[in-house]
C-alpha cells in the first residue's frame, strides 16, 4: 500500500494503515531499533511500574512497552491493540503479557479491573478521545495510575520542524511551530511508501478531556531527545532543547 484507500478524516483510514505498516513499525521501532524507545520511553515506563500491579497498555502495538511492564514486576498485563499484524506479533514474541486484539474505546475489560494503564504515543491517532479516555477511568480502580505518553502537542505539531534563515548575516536556525490550534487530522508520508494518519489537538484539549474524565494530573515530564536519537539525526542536534516526547502522570480521583 502507498497510501490511504479512503477519505483522510475516517478513522478507518488510520486502522487499515495501521494493519498494513505493521511489519515497518516491528522492524525499525522495536527488538532495540529505535533509540527514543531504548533510551527514553522504555526506562520512563519501567521507572513508574510498581510491583505487583494488574496494568492494561492500549495500543500496544507488538508488545515492547508491555513486556517492559512485565519485567518490572507487574502482576498481569494485558496488552491491547486493534491490529491483527501487531497482536500476532505480540504473542510470538511473548515475553508475560496477555494480548487482546480491541479497540482503545472498547476495552476488553471490566470496570475497575486494573491498577495502571498505559498509552504510548496513541491517541495521537485516535478521533474518539474522550470515549479512550473514558474507558480508561472505568476500567482503573479508584486511585488507579495512567501514564499517557503522546509527541509533543506544540513543539511536534504538524509543520513544525527547522527553518533556515539565510535572509539575515549571519544566517539563523530557528524551529517553526505549525498551526498549533487549529486541530487537523493528515496522513503523512514518515518513511518511503509508508503513510500513517495523525490527528492533533492542541495540549488544553487532552488535558481537559482528561480532568473532565476525572483524572488528576501529577506530574508532567518533557525530556530531551535522547542521545542515540540525535546522534541518528544529525539535522535535529541543535534542538536539545526541543522535546519529541511529553508524558503524563495520572490518577483516577
Amino acid at each position: 500500500m502507498t497510501g490511504p484507500t479512503g477519505a483522510v478524516g475516517d478513522p478507518g483510514v488510520g486502522r487499515e494503515l495501521w494493519e498494513a505498516h505493521a511489519g515497518w513499525w516491528q522492524d525499525h521501532f522495536t527488538d532495540g531499533a529505535d533509540p527514543e524507545y531504548e533510551e527514553q520511553i522504555l526506562p520512563l515506563v519501567a521507572a513508574w511500574v510498581r510491583p505487583g500491579d494488574r496494568v492494561c497498555e492500549v495500543g500496544c502495538g507488538e508488545g515492547q512497552v508491555a513486556r517492559v511492564v512485565s519485567r518490572a514486576g507487574a502482576a498481569s498485563v494485558v496488552g491491547v491493540d486493534p491490529s491483527l499484524n501487531q497482536v500476532a506479533a505480540g504473542v510470538a514474541r511473548a515475553g508475560g503479557p496477555v494480548y487482546v486484539r480491541a479497540d482503545a474505546e472498547h476495552l476488553p475489560l471490566g470496570d475497575g479491573s486494573v491498577d495502571a494503564v498505559v498509552v504510548c504515543l496513541v491517541y495521537e491517532h485516535l478521533d474518539a478521545i474522550d470515549a479512550a479516555v473514558a474507558e480508561v477511568v472505568r476500567v482503573l480502580v479508584p486511585g488507579g495510575r495512567f501514564l499517557l505518553m503522546l509527541n509533543h502537542p506544540l513543539l511536534q505539531t504538524p509543520g513544525s520542524g527547522w527553518v533556515d534563515d539565510h535572509l539575515v548575516d549571519p544566517p539563523e536556525q530557528y524551529w517553526q511551530v505549525g498551526d498549533y490550534l487549529e486541530p487537523a487530522v493528515v496522513v503523512e508520508e514518515v518513511a518511503k511508501g509508508v503513510h500513517i494518519r495523525f490527528v492533533h489537538r492542541p495540549l488544553g484539549v487532552y488535558l481537559n478531556t482528561l480532568a473532565d474524565a476525572g483524572l488528576v494530573l501529577e506530574r508532567v515530564d518533557e525530556p530531551s531527545p535522547p542521545p542515540g536519537f540525535l546522534a541518528a539525526a544529525p539535522g535535529y542536534e541543535s534542538a536539545r532543547h526541543i522535546p519529541r516526547l511529553l508524558a503524563l502522570s495520572l490518577r483516577r480521583s
